[in-house]
């Protein structure tokens, strides 16, 4: 009986769907294409996500974990995911590189409030690896003419997301993605004109921090023309 209640609470709260495809896209990243009867009606604006469960507990012991939508038409019936695969074996990351098409995904409606201003003299972008795939939607539903600035960071050449909008390209080598100093800098040296933007800041907790804390201390910016999303960070549950 509680397992039947349990089913029908899943359903109410959670879309089903399935994996209809799932490629590499770069050389730790993977996208992949969920589709589904229930996925033509769904409200997205470029920058939210959608929250999967995961994990070896099926629909009814998973996790939630929350990947970015890097696509959303409704004609398809489906929505693109992508994920990134930094090591370990991690419910999120063990999901994405695990993914196969057939398999039955449990998710929720896309949600966040990370998503474009309405209006901005600018837009300036700033994230690593896990940042650039909410970029990549947003920069694509921005109108033409907008004037975009910013830096993405990835451990490696191969390991950048194709994203348009011109975008400094930065890369860490071997040093940790958690409070890099290597994309604060990069945002340091960016020539933005006189007076605030609208700055979208997303990825590793700490290092969006510093970059808040950049543009705020350093170039005179209110904290309400900045706009944060935490992706993860190293150590804290749920944001891996």
């Amino acid at each position: 009986m509680r397992r039947t209640i349990a089913r029908r609470l899943l359903d109410r709260l959670f879309l089903t769907g399935e994996v209809v495809e799932a490629e590499q896209v770069t050389a730790r990243m993977r996208r992949v294409r969920i589709g589904g009867d229930g996925l033509s009606d769904l409200r997205w604006a470029p920058g939210q996500h959608v929250r999967l469960l995961v994990g070896d507990g099926g629909p009814l012991g998973g996790v939630l974990r929350t990947y970015s939508v890097w696509r959303y038409d409704p004609a398809w019936e489906a929505l693109d995911v992508i994920g990134f695969d930094h090591g370990g074996d991690s419910p999120g990351v063990s999901w994405i590189r695990g993914a196969r098409p057939g398999q039955e995904v449990s998710f929720m409606r896309p949600e966040g409030s990370f998503a474009l201003a309405r209006e901005a003299p600018y837009h300036l972008f700033a994230g690593e690896e896990t940042a650039s795939v909410a970029f990549g939607a947003m920069l694509g539903a921005l109108p033409e003419g907008a004037s975009v600035y910013g830096a993405v960071e990835a451990g490696s050449p191969e390991d950048h997301l194709d994203l348009p909008g011109g975008l400094v390209r930065v890369c860490r080598g071997g040093a940790s993605a958690a409070g890099s100093e290597v994309l604060v800098n990069a945002v340091r040296e960016l020539e933005l004109p006189d007076g605030p933007g609208v700055a979208y800041l997303a990825g590793e907790a700490r290092t969006i921090q510093a970059v808040r804390a950049h543009l705020v201390g350093e170039r005179g910016w209110q904290r309400r023309d900045v706009r944060t999303k935490p992706f993860w960070t190293p150590g804290r549950k749920g944001m891996d």
